[in-house]
Protein backbone atom coordinates (compact mmCIF):
# COMPACT_ATOMS: atom_id res chain seq x y z
CA UNK A 1 0.00 0.00 0.00
CA UNK A 2 0.58 3.78 -0.34
CA UNK A 3 3.61 3.83 -2.75
CA UNK A 4 4.39 5.23 -6.18
CA UNK A 5 6.07 3.26 -8.86
CA UNK A 6 9.24 5.75 -10.63
CA UNK A 7 11.36 5.72 -13.64
CA UNK A 8 14.48 2.85 -13.77
CA UNK A 9 11.84 0.61 -11.83
CA UNK A 10 12.38 2.55 -8.44
CA UNK A 11 9.73 3.08 -6.26
CA UNK A 12 8.82 5.89 -3.85
CA UNK A 13 7.60 4.51 -0.57
CA UNK A 14 4.38 7.21 1.07
CA UNK A 15 4.27 4.89 4.45
CA UNK A 16 6.73 7.11 6.59
CA UNK A 17 8.25 10.35 6.74
CA UNK A 18 11.17 9.23 5.19
CA UNK A 19 9.19 9.03 1.80
CA UNK A 20 12.22 6.16 1.15
CA UNK A 21 13.14 6.31 -2.67
CA UNK A 22 14.01 2.45 -3.63
CA UNK A 23 16.23 0.86 -6.19
CA UNK A 24 15.04 -2.64 -7.72
CA UNK A 25 15.86 -5.47 -4.97
CA UNK A 26 16.91 -2.69 -2.29
CA UNK A 27 14.93 -2.04 0.97
CA UNK A 28 13.77 0.93 2.15
CA UNK A 29 15.17 2.28 5.61
CA UNK A 30 13.09 0.12 7.82
CA UNK A 31 14.55 -2.86 6.12
CA UNK A 32 11.20 -4.49 5.63
CA UNK A 33 9.80 -3.15 2.62
CA UNK A 34 11.48 -4.30 -0.82
CA UNK A 35 10.89 -3.39 -4.19
CA UNK A 36 11.06 -6.34 -6.50
CA UNK A 37 10.78 -5.66 -10.21
CA UNK A 38 9.07 -2.33 -9.86
CA UNK A 39 6.73 -3.45 -7.48
CA UNK A 40 6.71 -2.54 -3.54
CA UNK A 41 6.64 -5.50 -1.05
CA UNK A 42 6.17 -5.83 2.74
CA UNK A 43 8.65 -8.62 3.72
CA UNK A 44 6.66 -8.73 7.39
CA UNK A 45 3.02 -9.03 6.47
CA UNK A 46 1.29 -12.00 8.74
CA UNK A 47 4.93 -12.32 10.24
CA UNK A 48 4.43 -12.20 14.01
CA UNK A 49 6.99 -11.63 16.24
CA UNK A 50 5.23 -11.04 19.51
CA UNK A 51 1.88 -11.74 20.56
CA UNK A 52 0.58 -11.00 24.04
CA UNK A 53 -1.78 -10.23 26.23
CA UNK A 54 -1.34 -7.03 28.35
CA UNK A 55 -2.92 -5.17 30.85
CA UNK A 56 -3.69 -1.76 28.16
CA UNK A 57 -1.79 0.42 31.08
CA UNK A 58 1.57 -1.40 29.54
CA UNK A 59 1.18 0.55 26.40
CA UNK A 60 0.86 3.27 28.54
CA UNK A 61 -2.56 3.69 27.95
CA UNK A 62 -4.50 5.16 30.99
CA UNK A 63 -7.48 6.62 29.84
CA UNK A 64 -9.26 3.93 27.49
CA UNK A 65 -10.97 1.28 28.99
CA UNK A 66 -8.88 0.74 32.66
CA UNK A 67 -8.04 -2.31 34.00
CA UNK A 68 -9.00 -3.97 30.24
CA UNK A 69 -6.54 -6.67 28.71
CA UNK A 70 -5.21 -5.50 24.87
CA UNK A 71 -4.09 -7.83 22.58
CA UNK A 72 -0.56 -7.08 22.00
CA UNK A 73 1.23 -7.71 18.36
CA UNK A 74 4.27 -6.50 16.37
CA UNK A 75 6.26 -7.93 13.35
CA UNK A 76 10.27 -7.42 13.16
CA UNK A 77 11.75 -4.10 11.87
CA UNK A 78 11.33 -0.05 12.95
CA UNK A 79 11.99 3.20 10.66
CA UNK A 80 14.03 4.73 13.60
CA UNK A 81 17.20 3.42 14.89
CA UNK A 82 17.44 4.81 18.37
CA UNK A 83 20.39 3.83 20.44
CA UNK A 84 18.17 3.94 23.64
CA UNK A 85 15.56 1.39 22.37
CA UNK A 86 14.30 -1.24 24.53
CA UNK A 87 13.11 -3.77 21.88
CA UNK A 88 15.98 -3.87 19.82
CA UNK A 89 16.40 -7.28 19.62
CA UNK A 90 13.17 -7.60 17.12
CA UNK A 91 12.86 -3.66 15.88
CA UNK A 92 16.50 -3.87 15.14
CA UNK A 93 16.86 -7.53 13.69
CA UNK A 94 16.48 -6.74 9.97
CA UNK A 95 19.34 -4.45 9.90
CA UNK A 96 21.90 -5.61 12.49
CA UNK A 97 20.96 -9.11 11.66
CA UNK A 98 19.85 -9.12 8.13
CA UNK A 99 17.41 -11.55 9.17
CA UNK A 100 13.22 -11.32 9.44
CA UNK A 101 11.51 -13.83 12.04
CA UNK A 102 8.25 -14.73 12.62
CA UNK A 103 5.05 -16.60 12.59
CA UNK A 104 2.45 -16.64 10.68
CA UNK A 105 -0.48 -15.39 12.10
CA UNK A 106 -3.39 -14.56 9.76
CA UNK A 107 -5.18 -11.28 10.73
CA UNK A 108 -8.67 -13.18 11.12
CA UNK A 109 -6.86 -15.21 13.85
CA UNK A 110 -5.52 -12.34 15.53
CA UNK A 111 -8.94 -11.10 15.93
CA UNK A 112 -10.23 -14.40 16.89
CA UNK A 113 -7.64 -15.03 19.81
CA UNK A 114 -8.11 -11.07 20.74
CA UNK A 115 -11.90 -12.46 21.22
CA UNK A 116 -10.40 -16.13 23.07
CA UNK A 117 -8.95 -13.55 26.08
CA UNK A 118 -11.36 -11.42 25.99
CA UNK A 119 -9.35 -8.39 25.04
CA UNK A 120 -11.14 -5.16 24.66
CA UNK A 121 -8.77 -3.66 21.90
CA UNK A 122 -5.97 -4.33 19.81
CA UNK A 123 -2.60 -2.87 20.30
CA UNK A 124 0.33 -2.25 17.53
CA UNK A 125 3.41 -2.01 19.83
CA UNK A 126 6.82 -3.49 20.62
CA UNK A 127 8.09 -2.12 16.98
CA UNK A 128 6.51 0.46 14.88
CA UNK A 129 3.48 -0.79 13.25
CA UNK A 130 3.64 1.72 10.17
CA UNK A 131 6.26 -0.75 9.04
CA UNK A 132 3.84 -3.23 9.42
CA UNK A 133 0.97 -0.91 8.05
CA UNK A 134 -0.91 -3.52 5.34
CA UNK A 135 -1.21 -6.02 8.39
CA UNK A 136 -2.08 -3.54 10.87
CA UNK A 137 -4.45 -2.47 8.57
CA UNK A 138 -6.07 -5.90 8.10
CA UNK A 139 -6.51 -6.62 11.49
CA UNK A 140 -7.99 -3.36 12.51
CA UNK A 141 -10.95 -3.63 9.97
CA UNK A 142 -11.93 -7.39 11.29
CA UNK A 143 -11.22 -5.85 15.08
CA UNK A 144 -13.45 -2.92 14.45
CA UNK A 145 -16.24 -5.16 13.24
CA UNK A 146 -16.14 -7.36 16.33
CA UNK A 147 -16.60 -3.80 18.08
CA UNK A 148 -12.72 -4.41 19.18
CA UNK A 149 -10.78 -1.29 19.35
CA UNK A 150 -7.44 -0.46 17.96
CA UNK A 151 -4.57 1.28 19.85
CA UNK A 152 -1.06 2.42 17.59
CA UNK A 153 1.94 2.40 20.08
CA UNK A 154 3.84 4.54 17.97
CA UNK A 155 7.52 7.03 17.14
CA UNK A 156 3.99 9.03 15.03
CA UNK A 157 6.62 9.53 12.27
CA UNK A 158 3.81 7.87 9.57
CA UNK A 159 2.79 10.62 6.56
CA UNK A 160 -0.94 12.20 6.68
CA UNK A 161 -2.12 9.52 3.76
CA UNK A 162 -0.97 6.26 6.07
CA UNK A 163 -2.88 8.01 9.44
CA UNK A 164 -5.85 9.31 7.23
CA UNK A 165 -5.82 5.76 5.67
CA UNK A 166 -6.16 4.21 9.46
CA UNK A 167 -8.03 7.01 10.87
CA UNK A 168 -11.44 4.83 10.51
CA UNK A 169 -10.16 2.27 12.38
CA UNK A 170 -8.21 3.91 15.03
CA UNK A 171 -9.37 4.47 18.41
CA UNK A 172 -6.18 5.98 20.47
CA UNK A 173 -2.49 6.13 20.13
CA UNK A 174 0.05 6.46 22.16
CA UNK A 175 2.90 8.50 20.37
CA UNK A 176 6.17 9.21 21.77
CA UNK A 177 7.89 12.61 21.47
CA UNK A 178 11.39 11.49 22.41
CA UNK A 179 12.75 15.07 22.59
CA UNK A 180 11.97 18.68 21.64
CA UNK A 181 15.34 19.12 19.81
CA UNK A 182 16.16 18.55 15.86
CA UNK A 183 19.30 17.48 16.89
CA UNK A 184 18.42 14.46 19.40
CA UNK A 185 16.10 12.94 17.03
CA UNK A 186 18.74 13.14 14.16
CA UNK A 187 21.65 11.25 16.36
CA UNK A 188 19.66 9.81 18.34
CA UNK A 189 16.89 8.62 16.47
CA UNK A 190 17.47 8.72 12.76
CA UNK A 191 14.38 10.83 12.13
CA UNK A 192 13.42 13.99 11.99
CA UNK A 193 11.11 16.38 14.84
CA UNK A 194 8.89 17.75 12.72
CA UNK A 195 6.96 14.99 11.46
CA UNK A 196 5.80 13.75 15.01
CA UNK A 197 4.74 17.46 16.36
CA UNK A 198 2.68 17.21 13.01
CA UNK A 199 0.64 14.25 13.30
CA UNK A 200 -0.35 14.83 16.68
CA UNK A 201 -1.93 17.72 15.65
CA UNK A 202 -3.47 15.92 12.65
CA UNK A 203 -4.71 13.19 15.11
CA UNK A 204 -5.98 15.43 17.58
CA UNK A 205 -8.14 16.62 14.72
CA UNK A 206 -9.18 13.80 13.75
CA UNK A 207 -10.70 12.54 17.16
CA UNK A 208 -8.03 9.72 17.81
CA UNK A 209 -7.55 9.52 21.91
CA UNK A 210 -3.96 10.46 22.15
CA UNK A 211 -1.68 9.82 25.12
CA UNK A 212 1.86 11.19 24.73
CA UNK A 213 5.16 9.17 26.38
CA UNK A 214 8.69 10.88 26.79
CA UNK A 215 11.31 8.82 27.80
CA UNK A 216 13.73 10.55 30.00
CA UNK A 217 17.14 10.50 29.36
CA UNK A 218 19.85 11.88 31.95
CA UNK A 219 22.19 15.00 29.93
CA UNK A 220 20.24 14.25 26.96
CA UNK A 221 16.60 15.29 27.30
CA UNK A 222 16.05 16.23 31.16
CA UNK A 223 16.57 19.55 31.26
CA UNK A 224 13.92 22.02 32.59
CA UNK A 225 13.71 23.71 29.60
CA UNK A 226 13.41 21.08 27.53
CA UNK A 227 10.87 19.26 29.64
CA UNK A 228 8.84 22.91 29.91
CA UNK A 229 8.74 23.13 26.51
CA UNK A 230 7.21 19.67 25.65
CA UNK A 231 4.56 20.06 28.11
CA UNK A 232 4.11 23.49 26.41
CA UNK A 233 3.64 22.13 23.25
CA UNK A 234 1.11 18.99 24.20
CA UNK A 235 -1.49 22.08 26.51
CA UNK A 236 -1.78 23.26 22.71
CA UNK A 237 -2.52 19.86 21.50
CA UNK A 238 -5.26 20.21 25.08
CA UNK A 239 -4.70 20.41 28.30
CA UNK A 240 -6.50 16.70 28.40
CA UNK A 241 -3.61 14.86 26.66
CA UNK A 242 -2.47 12.73 29.16
CA UNK A 243 1.18 13.06 29.31
CA UNK A 244 3.47 9.52 30.68
CA UNK A 245 7.08 10.42 31.92
CA UNK A 246 8.83 7.52 31.84
CA UNK A 247 12.54 6.62 33.27
CA UNK A 248 15.16 5.80 31.47
CA UNK A 249 17.33 2.66 31.84
CA UNK A 250 20.92 1.53 29.96
CA UNK A 251 20.56 -0.92 26.83
CA UNK A 252 21.20 -1.56 23.15
CA UNK A 253 23.88 1.62 22.28
CA UNK A 254 23.40 3.67 25.28
CA UNK A 255 24.50 1.81 28.12
CA UNK A 256 26.85 4.51 29.46
CA UNK A 257 24.09 6.49 30.31
CA UNK A 258 23.01 6.09 34.47
CA UNK A 259 18.72 5.19 35.07
CA UNK A 260 16.50 8.00 34.91
CA UNK A 261 16.28 9.28 38.98
CA UNK A 262 12.54 9.33 40.11
CA UNK A 263 13.43 12.74 41.30
CA UNK A 264 13.74 13.73 37.60
CA UNK A 265 10.37 12.42 36.78
CA UNK A 266 8.38 13.83 39.75
CA UNK A 267 10.43 17.29 38.70
CA UNK A 268 8.89 16.75 35.15
CA UNK A 269 5.30 15.98 36.33
CA UNK A 270 5.45 19.20 38.66
CA UNK A 271 6.75 20.73 34.94
CA UNK A 272 3.68 19.23 33.20
CA UNK A 273 0.97 19.84 36.05
CA UNK A 274 2.28 23.51 36.37
CA UNK A 275 1.86 23.99 32.25
CA UNK A 276 -1.44 23.20 32.81
CA UNK A 277 -2.21 19.49 31.97
CA UNK A 278 -4.62 17.83 33.71
CA UNK A 279 -2.88 14.19 33.93
CA UNK A 280 0.75 13.47 34.46
CA UNK A 281 2.30 9.86 35.03
CA UNK A 282 5.44 8.69 35.53
CA UNK A 283 6.29 5.47 34.86
CA UNK A 284 8.92 3.07 35.01
CA UNK A 285 9.26 3.10 39.05
CA UNK A 286 6.25 0.93 40.13
CA UNK A 287 5.08 2.50 43.53
CA UNK A 288 6.11 6.08 43.27
CA UNK A 289 3.86 8.65 42.90
CA UNK A 290 2.34 9.51 39.81
CA UNK A 291 0.91 5.97 38.31
CA UNK A 292 -2.64 7.61 39.71
CA UNK A 293 -5.45 9.56 37.70
CA UNK A 294 -7.19 12.58 40.12
CA UNK A 295 -9.95 14.37 39.09
CA UNK A 296 -9.58 17.83 37.87
CA UNK A 297 -11.64 19.52 39.80
CA UNK A 298 -12.29 18.45 42.77
CA UNK A 299 -8.52 16.43 43.14
CA UNK A 300 -9.92 12.99 44.27
CA UNK A 301 -8.22 10.33 43.48
CA UNK A 302 -10.29 8.04 41.38
CA UNK A 303 -8.09 5.64 39.60
CA UNK A 304 -5.31 4.18 41.78
CA UNK A 305 -2.93 1.97 40.16
CA UNK A 306 0.44 -0.73 41.20
CA UNK A 307 2.48 -0.84 38.40
CA UNK A 308 0.01 -1.59 35.45
CA UNK A 309 -2.67 -2.75 37.89
CA UNK A 310 -5.82 -1.40 38.57
CA UNK A 311 -6.56 -1.53 42.11
CA UNK A 312 -9.78 1.18 42.27
CA UNK A 313 -11.48 3.01 39.64
CA UNK A 314 -13.98 5.61 40.89
CA UNK A 315 -14.67 7.25 37.31
CA UNK A 316 -18.22 6.16 36.15
CA UNK A 317 -19.97 6.90 33.57
CA UNK A 318 -16.63 9.16 32.54
CA UNK A 319 -17.55 11.11 35.24
CA UNK A 320 -16.05 11.38 38.43
CA UNK A 321 -17.97 9.61 41.24
CA UNK A 322 -17.28 12.33 43.85
CA UNK A 323 -18.35 15.91 42.39
CA UNK A 324 -19.42 14.46 38.68
CA UNK A 325 -16.45 16.17 36.68
CA UNK A 326 -15.95 14.82 33.37
CA UNK A 327 -12.72 12.67 33.28
CA UNK A 328 -11.07 12.87 29.88
CA UNK A 329 -10.67 9.94 27.47
CA UNK A 330 -12.72 6.61 26.41
CA UNK A 331 -14.44 4.45 28.94
CA UNK A 332 -17.60 2.86 27.93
Amino acid sequence: MLYTPLEEGRVKCSLCSHRCTISPSRRGICGVRENRGGKLYSLVYGKAISMNVDPIEKKPIFHLCPGSSSFSIATAGCNFRCLQCQNHEISQMPVDEDRIRGSEVSPSKIVSSAKEYRCRSISYTYTEPTIYFEYAYEIAVLASQEGIKNIFVTNGYMTEETLRTIQPYLEAANVDLKSYRKKFYQEVCGASLEPVLENLKLMKQMGIWVEITTLVIPSLNDSDKELEEIAQFIVSLGSEVPWHISAFYPTYKMTHLPRTPASVLHRAREIGMGAGLRYVYCGNIPGEEGEDTFCPHCGRRVIERVGFRVVKNEVVNGECHHCHEKIDGVWN
